[in-house]
């Protein structure tokens, strides 16, 4: 009969810890203060996300010139929603900056 080990089990779910051991320890050990510098991590990521998406238009646009309409539409669309997911990025971002601050005020 074979012997099966139980530490194979948790393999899968090593990259799920390790991603989610950053945000934790960050909280953990800086308590409001790290609920801030994630929130402005989260801003710098939307902000960066949206000119990344703004670049990558005009860089289209620029080298093949103005295409057919559903060219364009597919751009246009790549670019909104781009753009969407920075906003998202950011409005998270922000939420948790003004929880830090005001739990900051509240509790400190």
């Amino acid at each position: 009969m074979r012997r099966q080990y139980e530490t194979l089990l948790f393999v899968p779910l090593l990259p799920i810890f390790l991603i989610g051991m950053f945000p934790m320890l960050l909280i953990g050990l800086l308590g409001f203060f790290g609920l801030g510098i994630l929130g402005v991590l989260m801003v710098s990521v939307g902000l960066t996300s949206a000119m990344e998406a703004h670049s990558h238009f005009n860089e289209e646009v620029i080298v093949n010139g103005y295409g057919r309409s559903t060219e364009r539409a597919v751009q246009a669309t790549d670019l909104q929603t781009a753009t969407r997911f920075a906003v998202l990025l950011d409005v998270v971002g922000v939420a948790l900056i003004l929880a830090s601050v005001v739990s900051l005020i509240y509790f400190g």
